[in-house]
C-alpha cells in the first residue's frame, strides 16, 4: 500500500544543553554537611549559578563553610537562611529525616528547594 503523502519523520539531532547557559540561580544552602560540600562544588563548577548564602543552627559552622567555598553571607539560623532575599532557592543539605520540616520552611518563606 502506497501512501498519497511522505510520512518519514526528520529529527533534529540530539543535543545535550550547555548548564552554563541556564538562567544563574543564587543558591542558599540549608545544613552544611557532606553533601554540601559536593552541592557547592558542583554549583561552582558546572554551573552559572552560585551558592551566596549558608544558613547552619551555628554562625560558627555557618562561616566556616562560607569561609571554605567564598560564599558571602552565613546565617547562624535556616530561619534567617530562607528570609534572606538574596537566595532565590534553597539547597537542603540537612540529614533525610528532617528535609520534609526544613522544606516547609524554605516553602513558606516562599522559597523554592
Amino acid at each position: 500500500m502506497t501512501l498519497p503523502i511522505d510520512v518519514t519523520l526528520q529529527l533534529p539531532e540530539p543535543r545535550t544543553p550547555d548548564p552554563h547557559e541556564a538562567p544563574a540561580i543564587r543558591w542558599g544552602v540549608l545544613a552544611p554537611g557532606g553533601i554540601a560540600h559536593t552541592f557547592a562544588d558542583a554549583v561552582a563548577v558546572g554551573t552559572a549559578s552560585s551558592v551566596v548564602a549558608v544558613g547552619s543552627r551555628s554562625k560558627e559552622r555557618a562561616q566556616d563553610f562560607a569561609d571554605e567555598f567564598g560564599i558571602a553571607r552565613a546565617h547562624g539560623s535556616y530561619e534567617d537562611l530562607v528570609a534572606d532575599p538574596e537566595v532565590d532557592a534553597v539547597y537542603i543539605a540537612s540529614p533525610h529525616s528532617e528535609h520534609h520540616d526544613h522544606a516547609l520552611l524554605a516553602i513558606e518563606a516562599d522559597k523554592p528547594v
